[in-house]
């Protein structure tokens, strides 16, 4: 085959540094969603929906077959808070946590997945994000050791 095609979906979630409710502004997290997404299209991986509360983000995006899940989380993670910090001096020790999450999803859940990220205020104000992703890891079966899941 003398072309090289590939259609991966990820569901990938990180949090801000200690959970800090850094992400309080709706303007502001949706400024920093449409941020991420251009991160993400400079990947060549194309953001579906962005969204997240005041303390964590959910991106679901293609992985481009030239771009390792490793790399493009660093670079959302590194570029955009770069960009937090230069939007207000109380975001001048922005930082998200050093661990995420990455999860391979099927083309059938693309929609389903679609309504949960776009429905966050509203699940968390029933969940906390740490009890979402203990969820996540159980739900794909990821064996994880407490201690070190957070930080």
């Amino acid at each position: 085959m003398p072309q090289s095609l590939a259609k991966i979906l990820v569901h990938t979630v990180f949090s801000t540094k200690d959970r800090r409710p850094f992400l309080r502004d709706k303007i502001l997290r949706e400024e920093l969603h449409r941020y991420l997404g251009g991160i993400l299209t400079n990947l060549d991986c194309q953001p579906i929906i962005i969204g997240g509360v005041e303390d964590h983000v959910h991106i679901l995006s293609t992985l481009s077959r030239t771009c390792e899940a490793a790399e493009m989380v660093k670079e959302a993670k590194r570029g955009s808070s770069l960009w937090l910090k230069t939007k207000s001096p109380d975001l001048h020790d922005f930082a998200w946590q050093n661990g995420y999450g990455i999860f391979s999803i099927g083309f059938s859940q693309v929609e389903t997945l679609r309504n949960y990220i776009a429905g966050q205020e509203e699940h968390h104000r029933k969940v906390s994000f740490q009890d979402e992703f203990r969820e996540f890891l159980k739900r794909y079966a990821v064996e994880f050791d407490e201690r070190y899941v957070w930080d």
